[in-house]
């Protein structure tokens, strides 16, 4: 179905729709990859750290699952002068802002534990609306592209954040002063203030649909997940697809700071695991903007394929390396397939979202983004539970997963039809 685009829409504006995007990779990349990993170090045993990590990003990820599509169905419903969106990304960013300084402050793993799941919540409230701009205000036949640009300042907003929080999270690490951590924190703050006041003052939202019948916010949230929904069997086979996907993608993220530190024996794993993201991410921004455009025109499954097939095939190299070098060739390949992924994959989800329902699709094709990240989590335990018995042999099963994922993920797009 074509948008009743009723703003023009220029090519600056591609760039005006998707900076927020480059804050909040920067927020959860930063935060998962790096500061959290070392910051639970201060609380829990060695031996447990992959239970503990798992734990805590799993519940406050679970968060995220329900509270992004819940608020962009409020948002679809929503009525404010400034728009439909603009409030609750302005609203999410300032609660997100005050509670960062509470990682820092924290001094049991249950107050960190807390404010991580709160921060899930006040992000997701602003990510949610913000992630109907793409088909709300883009044309139909520039999706590809739009989501190419997405794509593109996301991954820029994650490697700048994650290389300068790991070098000074090193520093923190080493016992340099607690002044490196908040320094980091700041950083994050005023990165998301930036963002969060570029979109709010540059993006002019369209006017709401006039024909459109005002409906209670209650009934707009018991709504978000209504039957009709579940019976579009393509829809289901995209979340399935990118559900697998980022399971494959998070579990590798997430344990690389402990697998280059166990496995490999890097001396320093935070600036290790930064570059590893960092060539990973050379390999996606290589592709991500390419890949979106050339997803408009020869469409986007075989571009999806393509891309679980790479991604497994990145995980092997690393399953049988020894070098770090090579993990960082395996790095390049896994960049290339996740930024394929990114463009061809989100393209396919504003593919599927009927008019003044953006939000609430889009909250619900994040959900797998978020599911994956969820269940990539819940195999924390289960390598420190396969170390335990025979060491390193946790991480080779980690792995072998990964590939199962990559590979499951790229055939599930093989079940979705072309709308009409």
């Amino acid at each position: 179905m074509p948008n009743n685009i009723t703003i023009p829409f220029h090519r600056w504006d591609y760039l005006k729709i998707t900076i927020f995007g480059f804050a909040l990779t920067a927020l959860w990349q930063s935060l998962h990859s790096i500061i959290l990993p070392l910051r639970l170090l201060d609380f829990i045993p060695e031996a447990q750290k992959n239970t503990y990590l798992g734990i805590l990003t799993l519940s406050g990820l679970l968060l995220a699952m329900f509270v992004q599509p819940f608020a962009g169905a409020a948002s679809d419903r929503s009525w404010f002068r400034r728009g439909r969106r603009l409030p609750y990304i302005f609203i999410g960013v300032i609660i997100t802002i005050l509670l960062l300084p509470g990682i820092g402050l924290a001094g049991s793993f249950a107050v960190i534990f807390v404010i991580y799941c709160l921060l899930q919540v006040a992000a997701n409230t602003a990510q949610g609306p913000y992630q109907a701009f793409i088909p709300e205000m883009v044309p139909a036949d520039k999706h590809g592209v739009a989501s190419g640009v997405k794509g593109l300042l996301e991954i820029t907003g994650g490697i700048a954040l994650v290389y300068t929080a790991s070098i000074l999270m090193d520093r923190y690490s080493a016992g340099d002063g607690a002044g490196w951590l908040w320094l980091v924190l700041g950083i994050l703050q005023i990165v998301l203030l930036g963002a969060m006041l570029a979109t709010v003052f540059l993006v002019r939202e369209p006017p709401v649909n006039s024909g459109r019948k005002r409906s209670p916010l209650l009934a707009a949230i018991t709504h978000v997940f209504s039957k009709e929904l579940w019976k579009n069997h393509s829809f289901v086979w995209f979340l399935v697809s990118r559900l697998l996907v980022y399971m494959a993608f998070t579990t590798i993220q997430q344990f690389a700071l402990y697998y280059l530190r166990d496995v490999i024996g890097v001396v320093d794993p935070a600036e290790a695991t930064a570059r590893f993201t960092i060539v990973a991410v050379v390999g996606m921004v290589l592709v991500v903007w390419p890949a979106g455009y050339l997803s408009d025109s020869i469409g986007r499954k075989s571009l999806t394929v393509i891309s679980g097939l790479l991604g497994a095939l990145g995980i092997t190299i690393i399953a049988f390396s020894q070098e770090y070098g090579s993990i960082l060739w395996a790095a390049g390949i896994i960049g290339v397939a996740m930024g394929i992924f990114n463009s061809t994959n989100w393209a396919l989800a504003t593919d599927f979202t009927p008019k003044n329902e953006e939000a609430r699709y889009l909250g619900i094709a994040n959900m797998a983004t978020a599911g994956g990240a969820v269940l990539a989590r819940v195999i924390g335990p289960v390598i420190d539970f396969f170390n335990g018995r025979d060491p390193l042999s946790g991480y080779h099963f980690m792995l072998l997963v990964c590939i199962v994922y990559f590979v499951a993920g790229s055939a599930a797009v093989i079940g979705i039809k072309k709308r009409s």
